[in-house]
């Protein structure tokens, strides 16, 4: 994908969104409640919490916001890479559904078109 395409990026964030979107409906939990709009996903949870995963067209960038803190993700090597420490987006979203619910949660690698 070329970054600097705009078309591409909104279809690599919808497929990402879409791929993210079906694995946390499938976590076997009642205590969230997400939903995806326009480059945005947001996941509520019952006991307080959000995480919200939006799109940041105008630097070709995914956002994640969790617990207070930001991190930054672009596509390099097939992948979502946080820019700053390179770790897979997937990674994260992991460390942070496990650390929400208090049991393992395995986010899969998003698509990249």
């Amino acid at each position: 994908m070329s970054t600097t395409d705009e078309t591409a990026f909104r279809h690599a964030v919808r497929a990402a969104l879409r791929h993210l979107s079906t694995q946390v409906d499938a976590l076997e939990t009642d205590a969230l409640d997400s939903r995806t709009s326009d480059g945005v996903l947001q996941v509520d949870f019952e006991g307080g919490g959000t995480f919200v995963v939006s799109q940041q067209v105008p630097v070709r960038e995914l956002w994640l916001s969790a617990f207070s803190r930001a991190w930054h993700f672009r596509v390099v090597g097939g992948a979502w890479k946080e820019r700053d420490t390179g770790e897979a987006l997937e990674s994260v979203l992991s460390d942070c559904f496990t650390r929400k619910l208090g049991d393992t949660v395995t986010i899969q690698a998003l698509p990249v078109p």
